[in-house]
């Protein structure tokens, strides 16, 4: 590939293709959005070849990093948009009155409040997952510590939650 050899990134795609696929889809949870990332990978792959070293590891641990890289990549943009459309003001139904515009505002703010009393780590696992789509194992794997601990953070964010939401209500 290298040397511009077309089928050398033929045979690389025939033997990691699908292990490629599978690695993205595991991370994205989309069919479209993992078939991108391994276009892009493989597309990465070809123009950096002459940067491959063989000594440092073996070309299907550099495909598959390339793969995992462009996968969280598209992971991290997806929850950018998603978090750019939860910013902005949720336009409230035509029907519904001033009264209860102000009552979903004092909510989202009610929520967000609550939220900044979480620690740190226990904030970041459920807007990792509420806000980001993430499942416990992607947090796990994302953040680097074990599915237990991801679960512990989580159940102890919401409870915490509940009690500071419940003593808001009326």
């Amino acid at each position: 590939m290298a040397r511009g050899a077309e089928d050398a990134l033929a045979e690389l795609y025939d033997r990691f293709g699908g292990v490629a696929y599978g690695v993205a889809l595991r991370i994205l949870r989309d069919q479209a959005l993992a078939q991108d990332a391994v276009q892009d990978a493989f597309l990465a792959a070809w123009r950096t070849a002459a940067a491959f070293d063989p000594a440092r590891g073996n070309a299907s641990t550099w495909l598959l990093t390339l793969v995992h890289r462009r996968a969280v990549d598209l992971v991290r943009r997806e929850e950018r948009r998603r978090a750019d459309v939860l910013d902005e003001s949720a336009p409230v139904a035509s029907g519904d009155s001033t009264d209860e515009a102000a009552e979903v505002r004092a909510q989202r703010r009610a929520v967000q409040a609550a939220l900044a009393q979480l620690p740190p780590d226990q904030r970041e696992a459920l807007e990792l997952a509420y806000y980001g789509g993430l499942s416990q194992s992607q947090l796990a794997e994302r953040l680097g510590i074990p599915l237990g601990t991801v679960k512990s953070r989580m159940f102890t964010a919401l409870a915490t939650l509940r009690d500071l939401l419940g003593s808001q209500e009326p």
